[in-house]
């Protein structure tokens, strides 16, 4: 079998109640993730958190340290747990995360994390376009509601497009219950 790692991404706190960027679901997408978390560390697999902090002081949120830029409690690295800092949607671009990955022989990546349709979307289409065999757990990622020329459209319907859009070519999404039962 392929040499797996967990990638878990942006969970962090201005994502979460009373943070400056709430989105939906957040806490059930981290109640998922955390299981998943939990098998990995049971293994004693692979672990990798990515955290996002805007360069900016006038960001509408994940300001550099702050609070709400922390990683949320539910899902706090352990020691020996790297943790890439990222400037950037893509969690790939101007990180060394690829690196880690080569220097752990990775070759598959399960993904989990937000948003739906900004960093897991663009981390699941990099990790492809590198040659990585990913896996999307769709119940444990969130999105929010959002608005286009005049059009609202709920965070559900954001997240199952954006989760159809990755299914079609560039992963495997299912959720946590069905991963952590194979």
């Amino acid at each position: 079998m392929s040499k797996t790692a967990l990638i878990v991404v942006d969970m962090q706190n201005d994502y979460f109640e009373g943070g400056k960027w709430t989105l939906e679901g957040i806490g059930q997408a981290s109640n998922q993730a955390a299981k998943v978390l939990a098998e990995f560390r049971k293994k004693q697999w692979s672990v990798i958190h990515v955290h996002y902090e805007f360069l900016s002081e006038d960001a509408p949120f994940f300001i550099a340290g702050s609070e709400g830029a922390k990683i949320h409690e539910s899902l706090l690295p352990v020691e020996g747990e790297p943790v890439v800092l990222k400037n950037e949607v893509n969690s790939f671009k101007g990180t060394d995360l690829k690196e880690r990955l080569e220097e752990l022989g990775v070759s598959q990546l399960i993904i989990v994390g937000a948003m739906s349709h900004m960093c897991i979307d663009a981390i699941t289409r990099a990790a492809s376009d590198f040659g990585y065999k990913n896996t999307v757990i769709h119940d444990a990622c969130a999105s929010r509601d959002m608005s286009f020329n005049g059009v609202d459209v709920p965070a559900a319907h954001i997240h199952a497009a954006y989760m159809a859009a990755l299914q079609f070519a560039y992963a495997e999404v299912i959720n946590a219950d069905t991963f952590l039962t194979q």
